[in-house]
């Protein structure tokens, strides 16, 4: 009876090695299907939303330039999908919650990348801000310029602009929701340019991977902006070294990408953090 067990043992030892070696056997067999479909996207007639997998930004930005139009800072983009940004999305809550346990301790904010005071608008009539609370945009020039003359337009008060970190001043808290795919520097290059590193950092939609880092470019509107996917223990290392320390983390799987031409690279993770400041 022992041997019977031991045998039956065995066979199903051997029986799970050999179904494990014939699943990475289809894997493997997959992988250059996956690339094919990936290299014959680039033919298709169709706009894609992703396009190229890139070593560093200044490469896909190099490559971004051969194209019609490349980057974010344009005029003619500004505009893109404001109204749908000025809404409260369901990856926001996390970051409402954070902001709003934070109002008895801030009174106010730099929000890099908030293009034209999208969360602004999203985010004011669920926080209930006080006249006090100065909240800063931090942007390129030319959506600045756009968010600035829509704010005049529609008599915003509350809200101000700067395309320079360091004219933000000195803020209690530094907002970042979407700004790390498109930041062209580590988090620790940006801050440290403030005159003071801010006492808390929430951060939204960071985009990232487990394996190397990668640039890609996405489309939006008729220009090429390098979006990148970044590698999330680097990235936790290189915001821990200026003295953070990571109080949450909220994984995002609706905004996870593959890039249309580069399949076979897989699927990035989206996710959010609350950092203080030890």
């Amino acid at each position: 009876m022992v041997a019977s067990l031991r045998t039956g043992s065995s066979w199903s030892s051997q029986a799970r090695s050999a179904l494990k070696g014939a699943a990475q056997s289809v894997a493997q067999g997959l992988s250059p299907l996956h690339a094919a479909k990936g290299r014959l996207a680039y033919l298709s007639p169709f706009p894609r939303r992703f396009t190229g997998a890139y070593p560093s930004y200044d490469a896909a930005m190099a490559a971004a330039r051969r194209r019609s139009m490349a980057g974010y800072d344009h005029d003619e983009i500004a505009s893109v999908s404001f109204a749908k940004m000025c809404e409260v999305a369901p990856w926001d809550y996390p970051v409402l919650f954070w902001i709003r346990s934070l109002l008895k301790e801030i009174d106010g904010l730099v929000d890099a990348g908030g293009h034209m005071g999208t969360k602004y608008r999203a985010f004011g009539p669920l926080l209930s801000l006080d006249h006090s609370f100065r909240w800063t945009v931090y942007d390129l020039p030319a959506i600045v310029r756009a968010g600035q003359a829509l704010a005049a337009k529609q008599g915003v008060t509350g809200l101000h602009f700067v395309d320079r970190i360091e004219d933000a001043g000195a803020t209690p808290l530094f907002l970042g929701s979407g700004l790390m795919q498109y930041l062209d520097m580590p988090l620790s290059s940006l801050l440290q340019q403030m005159p003071s590193l801010p006492p808390h950092l929430v951060l939204n939609k960071v985009a990232l991977r487990k394996g190397d880092p990668i640039v890609t470019l996405e489309r939006i509107g008729g220009s090429y902006v390098p979006y990148q996917m970044r590698n999330e223990n680097d990235f936790l290392s290189d915001v821990a070294r200026l003295g953070y320390k990571q109080v949450d983390r909220w994984s995002i799987p609706s905004l996870a990408h593959v890039i249309d031409t580069h399949p076979e690279l897989g699927r990035s993770e989206s996710a959010g953090f609350y950092f203080r400041l030890a």
